[in-house]
């Protein structure tokens, strides 16, 4: 059993997604588990395809089996009270297909198999068109459970890629808020500054022209941390978020086993462990977390309606404060921990530290003060999808709040004129849900990253009002596609007529989870940079004009930095055959006062784990004298650990040239006779990776699975 299976209670809070944050897109109700409810109790189970009927099992009373060609696959669970002399059924459960595939998730099935070949039926196609356009008509109190899926691009004009450099971040580079522009003698010469030419240049009084800071803070602003890591922090589970508190002297860590570490990182290249928190009876993963700006307090979500908050003191063990934001305002806490009625993706402290803002899956925005310990702003029926990312606006006021969602919009709430409930503005360009928002806190800068697979910066001085907005629908232009599993086709790609950004930033990937993105701190950077993870395994740092000033790439900085262990297969999150070691950065933090960056990613043998890593400048330098070594393996305790680097060294003899597969990689050669058998292969593969997945992850639900034959 799992760490993450003994921390919460697998009986009352049934976790039935087998990969990613499902909350977050497709399910209504958090305490539902399709394997342990009837189907006939499910108010809309006439309302949605019959999966049986679509995958030619008959009917839902006989023995599952599923026909594709000459695939023949047998579904059974074994029953812990059942198997008597009279039992019909042998001591079996009957398990309908339908629920299983419900189970995992069934509407990305069919993308993870178009995705390796196999052919979307057109009967299927036509139907599914069908169901969109009566979607116009159909009653406004019927949400499907998979409603992400149920709308498709429509045709237009080919996207027109913006130019890079961009003219107006240009301007901004030239304005002096993001950063000083290099000594014009160096621009004309077109050759980079290195760090020694700068410190001679303020020794000479070159470039300081009565703004001495300035001068200052340009010498580091080109100190862009390196790809060689520092350290490999080792966790169990995927880690989803991790950042440095404003003063940098803490760094935290959420990961999936619902715990959050933090690290005294005052000095930030010998990092100390501090303290673990737990999050108690989670849905799936720790959310995301926040740090009072006076670094006493972190408040943590996961995908329920409370957040907890508990105190930094390594010395007080006292259990965390339960932060209940179901409740409405002026309302007290209900008793009891409950049915949770949505789930929180996002939390930030306000800047005073009173106040605790949350992005949720019932589309709304939650303002909860933690005096009163209950909410004073609820703001909902403005935006149309799940708000994935919120922040307040300017660090020294709590008025101005931005939210993120995915239907497309960034919407801007100014709490002093909030009499009829509709926000002050909103920005619209993005064509995909947004994953992230992140504030310069000056009150006029944002920033978004968007499953379109861009970034934006907007300006608050171009804004769209709330009159400007009622005529427009925001899901004009998404798809809804799957991140999750499915890669943005270029076909996907096209302009928002009513687009107001000021940059659009291109080339990380906004895939598998929801990527995050932020500004360079004005201490270490001199605010010169935007930053994005990827699922590619790196970090994408582009200067202001959406030109790339560098990359981190994390992924082989930990290559093969720990073993494969034997349930990685059972919690991997790709359903491949390889089982490669896979990078995805979902987070990164830059320290506000050095050149360090932490990078915290899914990563391992199929996505099955994770890491934070820590990246400082080294002015690429190949190797470091220094004391510890570079590159090495810690636990979540920053413990060494001796057999991760044994493994990683041993591998690195052994493989030098090319990664190491963890497992045989299926080949078939391809031909015109052949490609409908390779098709069913690939198929029997998938099939196979899934109810794996289930037997391990859904016990004792799928007791045992049966094989598959061809």
């Amino acid at each position: 059993m799992s760490s993450r299976e003994r921390d919460s209670p697998s009986e009352s809070e049934g976790i039935w997604h087998p990969a990613h944050e499902w909350l977050e897109e497709d399910e209504l109700d958090t305490d539902f588990h399709p394997a342990l409810e009837p189907s006939e109790d499910d108010e809309w189970e006439d309302d949605m395809p019959n999966e049986d009927e679509e995958l030619n099992l008959g009917d839902a009373d006989d023995p599952p089996h599923i026909n594709i060609g000459n695939i023949q696959i047998e579904l059974t669970a074994d029953d812990a009270e059942g198997g008597g002399p009279g039992d019909p059924n042998g001591g079996h459960t009957r398990i309908p297909a339908s629920r299983l595939f419900e189970l995992l998730a069934s509407s990305g099935l069919q993308d993870i198999l178009s995705s390796n070949g196999w052919p979307v039926p057109l009967e299927h196609q036509e139907q599914l068109e069908m169901e969109m356009e009566e979607e116009e008509d159909s009653d406004e109190d019927y949400v499907p459970i998979f409603r992400n899926r149920l709308r498709a691009r429509r045709l237009g004009q080919p996207a027109k890629l913006p130019p890079v450099p961009n003219p107006e971040g240009v301007k901004l580079m030239g304005q002096g808020d993001f950063g000083t522009n290099q000594y014009y003698v160096d621009r004309l010469k077109k050759r980079k500054r290195v760090l020694a030419t700068s410190l001679i240049y303020r020794e000479m009084g070159v470039d300081n022209h009565g703004v001495q800071k300035r001068a200052d803070q340009s010498i580091s602003q080109g100190l862009i941390p390196g790809s060689a890591a520092d350290r490999i922090i080792h966790y169990d589970t995927r880690s989803y978020s991790g950042q440095f508190s404003d003063d940098g002297n803490f760094f935290f860590c959420c990961a999936q086993d619902f715990k959050v570490r933090m690290y005294d990182t005052s000095n930030p290249y010998d990092w100390k462990y501090y303290k673990t928190v737990d999050y108690p009876f989670g849905q799936w993963t720790i959310t995301d977390a926040t740090l009072s700006p006076d670094n006493r307090f972190l408040v943590y979500s996961s995908i329920r309606s409370q957040a907890y908050m508990a105190t930094t003191d390594p010395e007080d063990n006292s259990d965390p404060s339960v932060l209940d934001f179901s409740t409405l305002p002026g309302q007290g806490r209900r008793r009891g921990f409950g049915t949770s009625h949505f789930g929180i993706w996002s939390l930030r402290f306000s800047g005073d530290g009173r106040e605790v803002v949350a992005g949720t899956s019932e589309d709304s925005v939650i303002v909860y003060d933690l005096e009163t310990k209950q909410p004073v702003l609820n703001l909902r029926d403005r935006h149309q999808h799940h708000v994935n990312a919120v922040c307040y606006g300017d660090t020294s006021s709590p008025h101005i709040l931005y939210s993120g969602s995915d239907d497309t919009t960034l919407r801007v709430w100014d709490r002093r004129s909030m009499g009829d409930g509709r926000e002050a503005g909103a920005f619209m360009g993005h064509t995909e849900g947004l994953t992230y928002v992140d504030s310069k806190g000056d009150g006029r800068y944002v920033l978004s990253n968007s499953k379109d697979q861009t970034m934006k910066l907007w300006d608050l001085r171009k804004m769209m009002t709330s009159a400007d907005i009622e005529n427009i629908d925001p899901a004009e232009y998404t798809t809804g596609f799957d991140y999750r599993f499915e890669p943005y086709p270029n076909a996907y790609r096209t302009n928002a007529k009513n687009d107001c950004s000021v940059v659009t930033f291109q080339g990380h990937r906004v895939l598998k989870t929801l990527i995050r993105c932020h500004f360079s701190p004005p201490g270490s950077t001199n605010s010169r940079y935007v930053y994005s993870g990827s699922e590619d395994g790196k970090v994408y740092v582009y200067n202001m004009d959406a030109t790339l000033a560098g990359t981190i790439n994390v992924g082989q900085a930990t290559l093969n930095s720990r073993p494969r262990e034997p349930d990685a297969y059972a919690t991997a999150y790709e359903m491949s055959g390889e089982m490669l070691w896979r990078t995805c950065v979902r987070d990164a933090s830059w320290h506000p006062d050095a050149p360090v960056l932490a990078a915290t990613s899914w990563n391992g043998w199929g996505l099955s784990t994770g890491t934070c890593t820590v990246h400082s400048w080294n002015d690429g330098a190949a190797d470091d004298e220094g004391d510890p070594p570079v590159g090495k393996s810690y636990d979540d305790r920053l413990r060494y650990i001796p057999e991760f680097n044994d493994y990683r060294e041993n591998t690195a003899s052994r493989h030098s040239r090319r990664p190491l597969r963890s497992r045989p990689v299926r080949r078939w050669e391809l031909h015109e006779e052949g490609t409908r058998s390779y098709h069913r292969r690939l198929l029997a593969v998938a099939i196979e990776n899934i109810i794996v997945v289930a037997a391990v992850q859904y016990q004792p639900h799928l007791e045992r699975t049966a094989a598959i034959g061809q």
